[in-house]
């Protein structure tokens, strides 16, 4: 039976007594602008809010304590810049924080590093950080994408659409502001091949699909799954690493 060890509440002896045999989890999202009615920080809250209620979940019956770090509320975010509200980092700056945090863990004793993403253009910096860190540092790193425990064809995870604003209702609905309807976007695109364009942004507003479809309980009943199925993953992980 594992714990949950909040690692900004805790004192030092109490990060060293688990450090060492603990599964490290460190939610990244972003501070990036959201279209005209979510919050500029929704990557940050939802990775936090998520990550920290799949851990109270998973602890009890987990192989490992769990040792939550700090959300990390900055990422790559340079194509949100033309918008405003937008605090960004480059892709190798954020390579190099994931790459001091997984060196900062090590060198007091750390082994095992769960590095749950809540931002599209931190993925391919997460997957590069975990690959080298795991040699570098001598660490078991795992990376996720928080929407990736659900069902592919339940979600489009979009960008501050109907999935994220849903979720914004469920976690933090105070911040969440009047939607209208509008004509369905239909960005340029090709199979298989991701597009990144100045242009793309902009003919979409900087948010795609429909938030005003968002509702509360939807919101909710994805926030759980997602937990629950994070919870799941944190136990294996537990097992493996």
């Amino acid at each position: 039976m594992g714990a949950l060890v909040r690692w900004a509440e805790a004192d030092r002896a109490a990060v060293r007594r688990v450090l060492a045999e603990a599964l490290v989890l460190v939610p990244i999202g972003a501070t990036e602008q959201h279209g005209p009615h979510l919050p500029a920080g929704t990557d940050a809250l939802l990775a936090a809010a998520v990550c920290e209620r799949a851990a109270e979940l998973a602890a009890p019956g987990s192989g490992r304590d769990l040792l939550l770090a700090p959300p990390v509320p900055y990422g790559a975010s340079d194509h949100h810049l033309p918008f405003n509200g937008t605090l960004s980092l480059s892709p190798q700056t954020l390579l190099h924080v994931l790459d001091d945090l997984a060196r900062s863990i090590a060198v007091q004793g750390g082994r095992r590093m769960v590095v749950v993403n809540g931002h599209g253009g931190n993925v391919g910096v997460c997957h590069a950080f975990a690959g080298a860190a795991s040699t570098r540092h001598g660490l078991a790193v795992a990376h996720t994408d928080y929407w990736r425990v659900l069902e592919p064809d339940d979600i489009v995870p979009g960008h501050a659409g109907e999935f994220e604003t849903s979720l914004m209702l469920a976690v933090r609905g105070e911040l969440v502001q009047e939607r209208t309807s509008r004509e369905q976007p239909a960005p340029a695109s090709v199979s298989d091949v991701d597009i990144h364009s100045a242009q793309v942004w902009r003919s979409i507003d900087g948010y795609t699909d429909q938030p005003e479809l968002a509702t509360e309980s939807r919101g909710r009943r994805w926030f759980e799954e997602i937990a629950s199925g994070l919870a799941d993953r944190f136990g294996a992980l537990a097992e493996v690493l």
